[in-house]
């Protein structure tokens, strides 16, 4: 099968996060197998998500980890021109969920398995395939380690999110938090009586929102989600909030926090705060000069190297010990959008540089 072809088998499972992967994984594991490659699955705690660590040629350091997600976001509430789960083309462009973030580079990844295997590699290839990338980057942590722990360290990674086949070297981390305030329900007539949730929540909001507005360092700072409050004369008792910023480094990480903390320190009687981790995603900063980038060059990633505005898995490898750096096919405007399209230009690109990393390979480390 083509890149096509398997892209089009990608996309008709639908791996919205919140669901199972496992029909996805159990038909590209077969697919690799059947092809040879030695497949590992290693699964989440209830069982229904899997990682997939796939390895063509020989078990040997110094190899070159592929790495992307089985996830997608939802379809709901957006307006398609077409079933957003059956690849459509059009106009050299195909349509479907997943199609460019990120199904479009595993596609390209899968179908270039037998063109490896035919090089008699001398350097191992690694694909590897997370869970939950959407919603936190749940899957990539376990993925690594269970890496780590079975075989070689690899020399490289590159995660395929789409940079229209630019050289990513960096990006903001991403942290994810629940804020849920609780007060005291009262009869709004005498607000003495209670102690409300929502207006030390709304607080928070404004804090954060200043916090961001104010910083000229690139951190943003935004708010997800807030809930509180049953009636409109009862004093609330809860209010929750979902929010999240990307810092630009490790003191504005820590001043973010601070905001937080002094709310919680000066709330009134009455009223508490528990605040809890929902994503916690590390920044990648890839040295330009480092030998994974020359590597990538080799293999047909476009300079000049681009700074990511989103977060990727990239920052995890890195943070194992192994140079990671983002190149895939497409761009990342159209991801998440309704009516969501890869080029088939882009998977064209993303084919020639998996030939290449066939081609590497092969070559005398």
């Amino acid at each position: 099968m083509d890149t096509v072809d398997i892209l089009r088998r990608l996309v008709a499972f639908d791996t919205t996060s919140r669901r199972s992967n496992l029909d996805l994984v159990h038909w590209a594991a077969d697919y690799l197998e059947s092809a040879d490659a030695r497949v590992r699955l290693t699964r989440d705690d209830t069982g229904s998500k899997a990682t997939i660590l796939a390895t063509i040629g020989p078990d040997a350091p110094g190899g070159i980890v592929l790495s992307g997600h089985t996830d997608v976001v939802p379809v709901d509430d957006q307006d398609w021109a077409s079933d957003p789960f059956v690849l459509a083309s059009r106009d050299g462009r195909l349509h479907g969920r997943g199609a460019v973030d990120m199904k479009g580079f595993v596609a390209a990844c899968l179908a270039a398995v037998p063109y490896w295997q035919a090089r008699g590699l001398r350097r191992p290839i690694h694909l590897a395939l997370s869970y939950d990338e959407e919603v936190g980057c749940l899957g990539v942590p376990l993925l690594i380690a269970d890496m780590l722990a079975h075989g070689p360290r690899p020399a490289l990674a590159i995660i395929g999110e789409p940079t229209q086949m630019r050289i990513g070297l960096s990006h903001r981390g991403f942290y994810g938090y629940r804020s849920v305030f609780h007060g005291r329900a009262a009869h709004s007539s005498d607000p003495s009586l209670g102690a409300s949730a929502i207006e030390p929540a709304a607080a928070l909001v404004a804090a954060l929102a200043t916090f961001g507005a104010g910083r000229g360092d690139g951190t943003t700072v935004n708010i997800g989600r807030i809930e509180g409050g049953s009636a409109i004369n009862i004093i609330p008792e809860r209010c929750e909030i979902v929010w999240e910023f990307r810092p630009s480094d490790g003191a504005a990480s820590r001043a973010v926090l601070a905001v937080v903390e002094g709310l919680a320190a000066g709330l009134a009687a009455g009223v508490s705060v528990e605040t809890v981790s929902l994503a916690s995603v590390p920044p990648l900063n890839c040295d330009p000069d480092d030998p994974a980038v020359a590597v990538a060059r080799e293999l047909g990633g476009l300079l000049p190297p681009i700074a990511m505005p989103f977060g990727t898995e990239a920052g995890f490898f890195q943070q194992a010990g192994i140079p990671a750096l983002v190149c895939g096919p497409g761009s990342i405007a159209q991801a998440h959008q309704p009516n969501e399209w890869i080029a088939l230009a882009e998977l064209a690109a993303a084919a020639r540089f998996m030939r290449r990393v066939g081609d590497w390979a092969a070559a005398a480390p």
